[in-house]
């Protein structure tokens, strides 16, 4: 199993990343391509107590109303991360791999990193983190919509990580330099403890 997950989280990263390195080569050669899809250190902008509680407050709205909704659904429906329902503490690697790289790392690199950045160095910060925030949420819910055939469990499955996602790329532009590492290990804890409460 952790050799499947390890395969699959690769070819998703690679996936994801094949259209930003696409891009890079042909127009932005002479910048650093990681440094170019936010790969940097950083500094909080802000006092890091305040971007924690901010960060907390987000976290814990997100996951009360995703848990709402969620128990309102069949239980017919798999969700991201139920793959390792029942496995046990020897899935906890599977759930690293599947929450940091697979789902945290790629999707940060084309949502936050490539996305955001390069709308957002067009049309500016709003419009860039307007569009990132609603592809990211129309990824998480079409897929909802088009099990369930339920027109409000799709809005407010694409309204929910759309606005989390605005809040990833305000947290990475605004307070932390432009650096997608906060927003990685963001988005890779929830989704690592998202895949460990079944086990």
């Amino acid at each position: 199993m952790l050799i499947n997950e390890l395969i699959s989280a690769v070819f998703q990263l690679l996936l994801f990343t094949l259209i930003p390195f696409i891009v890079w080569v042909i127009y932005y050669r002479k910048e650093n391509f990681f440094k170019w899809l936010g790969f940097r250190k950083f500094r909080f902008q802000d006092k890091p107590v305040k971007v924690f509680i901010m960060t907390a407050v987000a976290v814990i709205m997100y996951c009360i109303s995703t848990v709402m909704v969620i128990n309102n659904l069949s239980s017919k429906i798999t969700l991201s991360g139920s793959q390792f329902n029942g496995m046990g503490i020897g899935a906890v690697p599977a759930c690293l791999i599947y929450g940091y790289i697979q789902t945290g790392l790629s999707e940060e690199i084309i949502f936050r990193g490539f996305i955001l950045k390069r709308i957002a160095q067009r049309f500016g910060f709003r419009t860039g983190n307007f569009i990132q925030g609603l592809v990211f949420g129309l990824m998480h819910g079409v897929p909802f919509g088009l099990i369930t055939g339920n027109i409000l469990i799709t809005v407010v499955m694409t309204v929910l990580p759309g606005l989390f996602g605005m809040f990833e790329g305000w947290l990475n532009e605004k307070k932390c330099e432009g650096s997608i590492i906060p927003s990685w290990l963001l988005h890779g804890t929830m989704n690592f403890i998202i895949a460990c409460i079944g086990l």
